[in-house]
């Protein structure tokens, strides 16, 4: 079942149209990274879907049981300040805003669900710790337990890796397959192939050169584009 179809999109910032006439959809279960050379409309393409950005042109279909409050989202380069006072718990609670409505305070099952998602982080010994005195691989993990907290359906990741060592790197890739395989849509931007085709159940690869390729990572490797791939440094700026 589609949660989400995109149709002939065409997406672009500052006046540059960056992806051109794009189609492709995302299953519930599917495993999806995003890949491409920097500019080539990785991260346009993630703010779009969400509603950040307004296509050019283009239609973008939702599933009618997918609502807005179903999507978690780690965005690219998070920045919260050095000495932000908040605790690791209360960084992964506010990830439950979105399920509360107006409601001026968390609710008993609110506070249950950030429980469970820094549990499934594995971050439950440093839950009452203090944010800023975490080392970088800590903090994302505590970021994506945030974004686990806000759903149980769709995760959107952007460059969530991005500056962490391969360690960090490795363990981030084996906790969102561990939440794939128990029913969450993982939908990622990474500028790693082959970290994308270790871990990828579909891959969309937007290339400034040629013509996107979206399918299964073994019809990717088979493509042109997979059969060219080379590993791309740097990070997304677009």
């Amino acid at each position: 079942m589609s949660q989400l179809v995109c149709n002939n999109l065409v997406l672009g910032y500052e006046g540059r149209i960056v992806v051109n006439n794009l189609s492709f959809s995302i299953d519930a279960g599917d495993y999806l990274i995003i890949v491409g050379e920097n500019g080539s409309g990785k991260s346009t393409l993630m703010k779009t879907i969400l509603g950040l950005k307004t296509p050019i042109s283009g239609e973008i279909i939702r599933s009618t049981d997918l609502k807005g409050n179903d999507f978690g989202y780690l965005p690219q380069q998070v920045m919260i300040q050095k000495d932000f006072p908040a605790t690791v718990k209360e960084v992964v609670l506010s990830g439950t805003l979105n399920r509360s409505g107006f409601r001026p305070f968390y609710t008993k099952a609110a506070k249950q669900l950030a429980m469970q998602s820094i549990a499934k982080l594995g971050i439950s010994t440093i839950a009452n710790q203090s944010f800023s005195k975490l080392s970088g691989g800590q903090q994302q993990r505590v970021l994506l337990a945030r974004a686990l907290a806000a759903t149980q359906k769709i995760l959107f990741l952007d460059e969530p890796v991005a500056g962490l060592d391969m360690k960090v790197t490795e363990d981030t890739y084996d906790i969102l397959s561990k939440l794939n395989s128990e029913g969450i849509t993982i939908v990622m931007v990474s500028h790693d192939i082959t970290m994308a085709i270790t871990y990828a159940s579909h891959i969309l690869h937007i290339s400034n050169h040629e013509a996107a390729f979206f399918g299964t990572t073994e019809d990717y490797l088979q493509s042109n584009l997979g059969k060219t791939c080379n590993h791309f440094g740097g990070e997304e700026n677009d």
